[in-house]
């Protein structure tokens, strides 16, 4: 048994020294494999000894061995930890350098654009309103005084569904008359529809903003797009006037674009409104000495706006005796174009990321 115990020490102090020699991760393979392979390993073929030891010295061995494994697996595996986290260490790496800062991606001018119309006209006390884009031709068209020969129903004007699908149930007159399933024809060519939707269900006051994506058979060119976004007000109570509207427009400009932007309304026509006008501001270019952005007048179109119509009031059972109220409607995009001083609207389009990098916020 001494010279059992003599052996299984020498072979410890030869694996600590083969060990400390390693390097690398084949340096340590080549130890494993010769202190633990199956075949001709060191300390497997003490294992292979008990077999012929005398009886009352095989569990000795036994123990021995075993140690002797333990101590073997132990010593590869910390010196493998070892190894690993210098691997980690690359030559020339300084850990207290500052990382490099990650790309991250921003909203769309547009939304970003969107959301500050809307934190204007929600400090003004108004409610967000959305709802469908694809519409029926009631509240799109006729509930909003649009004839059947209007032009603007036109199918060259709007783009229709060649399969018209239901879109809940619908009016298809003042409430209290005969309901039925209106099928939405067309993509909705102005966000007024929700206006109508909106005063079908809630008597006055009415005081509400829909912001959407709209649709029109229009070519793109630097100022036209076939879908863009507006952004449409509707105020309705009693004694509403066209002071109320220009105020209204006034302050928004004011906050909006610069706190002495001037407004202006020309007479115009819409037949949704009565009275109706177009709302101009003062050209943020050249502040009304006239430049090639306001075409040398000093001023810039922003939308179009007026008093609501009594039809539009008899069509979803409001008494136009009563009440009155006014609408307006921008684009989204024209805002956008006047603000980051952009003169082609596909711009916002074309997911270039040199343009649209500009305005991450």
């Amino acid at each position: 048994m001494p010279d059992l115990s003599t052996s299984v020490s020498a072979l410890r102090a030869e694996f600590d020294t083969a060990l400390g020699a390693v390097t690398s991760a084949a340096d340590l393979q080549a130890v494993r494999d010769r202190f633990l392979g199956r075949k001709q390993g060191l300390v497997t073929a003490l294992y292979a000894e008990i077999g012929n030891a005398p009886a009352d010295q095989k569990r000795e061995i036994g123990r021995l061995a075993n140690e002797l494994k333990q101590a073997v697996e132990a010593g590869l595996e910390a010196r493998k930890a070892v190894l690993g986290r210098a691997a980690i260490r690359t030559p020339g790496l300084d850990l207290t350098l500052a990382p490099r800062p990650l790309p991250v991606g921003s909203r769309h001018p547009l939304n970003a654009m969107r959301e500050r119309i809307e934190r204007i006209f929600v400090r003004m006390g108004y409610e967000i309103l959305d709802g469908p884009e694809a519409e029926d031709d009631w509240h799109n068209f006729e509930a909003l005084n649009m004839p059947a020969d209007h032009p603007a129903r036109d199918a060259q004007d709007t783009l229709y569904l060649e399969a018209p699908f239901v879109q809940g149930t619908r009016a298809t007159g003042a409430p209290g008359a005969g309901v039925t399933l209106r099928p939405a024809t067309l993509l909705r060519t102005h966000t007024s529809a929700m206006q109508i939707r909106y005063m079908e269900r809630h008597a006055p006051p009415v005081r509400i903003i829909a912001p959407g994506r709209v649709y029109r058979r229009d070519n793109l060119d630097l100022t036209h797009t076939p879908m863009f976004q507006q952004v449409e007000a509707l105020v309705v109570g009693e004694q509403v006037t066209m002071a109320d509207l220009k105020g209204t427009l006034l302050g928004f400009a004011r906050e909006f674009f610069d706190p002495k932007t001037p407004i202006m309304f020309k007479p115009s026509f819409f037949p949704y409104t009565e009275p109706s006008a177009e709302v101009f501001v003062g050209c943020q270019s050249c502040f009304g000495s006239g430049c090639s952005m306001c075409k040398r007048t000093g001023w810039i179109e922003i939308g179009g706006s007026g008093m609501v119509h009594p039809s539009v009031f008899e069509a979803v059972g409001i008494d136009p005796e009563r009440y009155t109220g006014f609408a307006f409607g921008m684009g989204i995009e024209r805002l956008a174009l006047l603000a980051h001083r952009v003169d082609d609207i596909r711009a916002f389009y074309e997911n270039d990321l040199r343009f649209l990098e500009q305005f991450a916020s």
